[in-house]
């Protein structure tokens, strides 16, 4: 009877793992098959900038500190803040040229999805209800976005989200102990570690204002008690601060986030840091989990006011930026899986390394599997940049060696870098860099809402690679002093009439 039983148990057991490996596959394939989308991957156009600084970087073994690649701010002071990034970048495209950049594109979102399946699977204890989580939070949060180097500070906020939690619920120091090493690594790959460092001071900050209130005797029933102790935890913030200023730009990297706060150009300009519009199912899905998130807090016996302030720091600045939703998907998707877990429940246990294991060997399998089913190949990879950037404008100008310098359209300045690196460009995504005012003063150039002719970087050219469809390129054609070298269906090229380059059709390739 007792064999019976036991082999009763190992088939259940079999099918169990079966079921749950199925489901991890078909949560991944779908996340696979959203992502490898072409214009997720390599059509982003700050990508090209990203890759030629890391390439610079490998040639030269140093991170650049001023606004290389451009003429009009070449002397700038300039932080290559994702220099980890733009030197991963550089890798894959250096092995497997334009196609590894979308191999790598599509890896990083891979890697956002597992870092948030992983999240919740330790925070909720239950396989099935981080698969149905973890495909709620990807809803809306993972496809509204191109790859770039903030994909690896949402993978590590899930990180240090995941030890907070643990840390907390086991009344244990223990998780924390690798946040230093993760802030190290993380500072390195990209500028929103901040955002982890701002959370570990909430939480921090909230055990030690509570400690305080308890020695007044303000100590409220309703409220979760603190249970780790706060001068160890103000000891690793200070270790985990440390830890960000160890790396080629040390304590520059606080001078971006200071410049930062202060731009406004991006807010009114660039629609991924618009506010939410709610015209997109992604944002009410975003909308979502916010509310579940507080009512799942709501529902606790006690209060917890380290969760309800992070809930709503996130909230806040989530909802301002539309790239910026993930700030509050992640928190919000860890205290909903927080109120799942139980300790009496046999999903108590940790998760095994073996999950780990299957769970990225999956990934990689999917990747590589579905990809070139759907149609993304070297070939098409090649042609989407090719339909998508001035290429053939680019080699009209290397072919003809018309003498610059350029003046080119705002969204082509980063594949100009790279594809183009004998004409330092006017203008490009790195809005750091350039700051405000530049940057408001080429877009109202380029669309027709300020004269070009009182623009001293328009006035200094002499050659103005633009798009077809900028009412710039419009204005040019019925300005006398201005004739056009070369037309194709997405660019054209004009010089000044007084310019010593050939006429249309003497240098047409």
């Amino acid at each position: 009877m007792r064999l019976i039983n036991l082999r009763d148990n190992l088939q259940r057991r079999s099918r169990s793992r079966a079921l749950r490996l199925l489901a991890l596959a078909g949560v991944l394939a779908w996340v696979v098959w959203r992502s490898c989308v072409l214009k997720y991957c390599v059509l982003d156009p700050d990508i090209w900038w990203h890759l030629r600084v890391g390439d610079w970087i490998l040639a030269n073994r140093a991170v650049p500190h001023t606004g290389i690649f451009s003429r009009t701010a070449a002397n700038v002071p300039w932080v290559a803040y994702s220099w980890g990034y733009e030197v991963l970048l550089s890798l894959a495209f250096r092995w497997f040229g334009l196609y590894g950049i979308g191999v790598f594109g599509v890896a990083l979102t891979v890697l956002v999805a597992c870092a948030i399946l992983l999240m919740l699977r330790r925070l909720s204890g239950n396989f099935w209800v981080a698969c149905a989580l973890g495909c709620l939070t990807c809803v809306a949060m993972l496809f509204t976005m191109m790859p770039r180097p903030h994909f690896f500070s949402i993978a590590l906020f899930a990180m240090v989200i995941t030890v907070i939690f643990e840390a907390q619920r086991r009344s244990s120091l223990a998780p924390l102990h690798w946040l230093p090493l993760v802030f190290l690594i993380w500072t390195n790959l990209h500028i929103q570690f901040v955002y982890g460092l701002f959370v570990l001071g909430l939480f921090v900050g909230v055990n030690l204002l509570q400690r305080v209130a308890g020695l007044f005797g303000v100590s409220p029933p309703s409220a979760l008690a603190p249970s780790l102790p706060s001068l160890a935890l103000a000891l690793l913030f200070a270790l985990s601060f440390l830890a960000t200023l160890i790396g080629p730009n040390t304590i520059r990297v606080y001078g971006v986030i200071f410049e930062y706060s202060r731009e406004h150009f991006g807010y009114s300009y660039i629609r991924e840091l618009q506010a939410l519009d709610f015209r997109f199912a992604d944002h009410y899905a975003q909308l979502f989990l916010t509310g579940a998130a507080f009512f799942a807090l709501g529902c606790r016996k006690k209060l917890d006011p380290f969760k309800l302030l992070l809930l709503a720091a996130c909230a806040l600045v989530a909802f301002r930026t539309t790239r910026d939703g993930w700030f509050i998907c992640i928190p919000a998707a860890a205290c909903i899986a927080d109120a799942f877990y139980r300790p009496a429940s046999e999903s108590e246990q940790r998760v095994p390394p073996a999950e780990y294991g299957v769970l990225f060997a999956t990934a990689a399998f999917l990747i590589a599997l579905i990809l070139p089913l759907q149609g993304f190949t070297r070939q098409a990879v090649d042609a989407a940049v090719g339909e998508t950037f001035p290429v053939d404008a680019a080699n009209f100008l290397r072919l003809n060696a018309v003498p610059g310098p350029l003046y080119n359209s705002f969204n082509w300045g980063g594949f100009l870098i790279w594809y183009l690196p004998d004409y330092p460009v006017s203008i490009d995504g790195r809005n750091d860099l350039y700051g405000d005012k530049v940057d408001e003063r080429s877009m109202g150039v380029q669309n027709g809402l300020k004269p070009y002719a009182d623009d001293a970087d328009f006035r200094n050219s002499n050659v103005m690679l633009l798009s077809n469809r900028e009412y710039l390129a419009t204005r040019l054609r019925r300005d006398p002093g201005y004739r056009m070298v070369y037309q194709d269906p997405i660019a054209v090229i004009f010089v000044p009439q007084s310019s010593g380059a050939p006429k249309l059709g003497e240098m047409w390739p």
